[in-house]
């Protein structure tokens, strides 16, 4: 469905950065409050934000915010989820679940691949291996960005293209959390904070250098 690129940015920002307000859509996009209202009132109206109940703030007026309904997300590019769907269903009827999952290493392996070879650099070198799978991974329509934390970094995926796939067969995430602690190597820990299947608008790690010591003993 084409909408007007204003209306595309609000909802490519309630999709990167969760809920959020309309003095704060207005000061991220550059455009009048008055504005933003009239782009969430239509995008409202067709079904793809909705308004949140009104938070009671520390200090001034309770504040509404606006978020992505599940059509809102859908409107972001998931080609082929219904054939996905089909061929999941089917690869477990002819192969039962040992083979389906088989068939999810493969598929991990070759993109494994692919990104190890994008990936060559120094062993040592952590957060450069971050911001080449971050890369990658936006590269494949994740919408993956990378934020710093004081232990380590958050790698999040803002959008999942297989999440139809994914949903067929929870292998799919299992997979793909074991591809990114092989790429990223030893000296890396990776776990999941949040998951896209479990109710989170998102997907996301946090990761941390494992010390010497610990991957020595690994």
């Amino acid at each position: 469905m084409q909408l007007p690129r204003s209306q595309g940015h609000i909802l490519h920002s309630l999709k990167t950065r969760g809920p959020q307000s309309v003095r704060i859509l207005s000061r991220q996009l550059e455009m009048t409050t008055m504005g933003v209202r009239h782009h969430l009132a239509d995008l409202n109206e067709i079904g793809f934000v909705q308004q949140l109940p009104a938070e009671r703030q520390h200090r001034g007026r309770p504040v509404s915010l606006w978020k992505l309904t599940e059509k809102g997300h859908a409107w972001f590019p998931n080609s082929g989820a219904d054939l996905a769907r089909e061929l999941i269903q089917v690869a477990d009827l002819c192969w039962g679940g040992d083979g389906v999952e088989r068939m999810v290493e493969e598929r991990t392996g070759r993109v494994e691949q692919r990104y190890r070879a994008a990936m060559r650099g120094p062993d040592d070198d952590l957060q450069q291996k971050v911001e080449h799978l971050v890369n990658l991974r936006s590269a494949d329509g994740y919408m993956a960005e990378v934020r710093l934390l004081p232990d380590g970094w958050l790698l999040v995926q803002n959008h999942c293209p297989i999440q139809a796939c994914a949903e067929n067969c929870p292998h799919f995430c299992k997979s793909e959390q074991r591809m990114f602690q092989d790429l990223l190597g030893a000296g890396a820990m990776v776990e999941q904070t949040d998951h896209l299947l479990a109710g989170d608008r998102r997907c996301a790690w946090r990761i941390r250098r494992v010390s010497a010591e610990v991957e020595k003993a690994a």
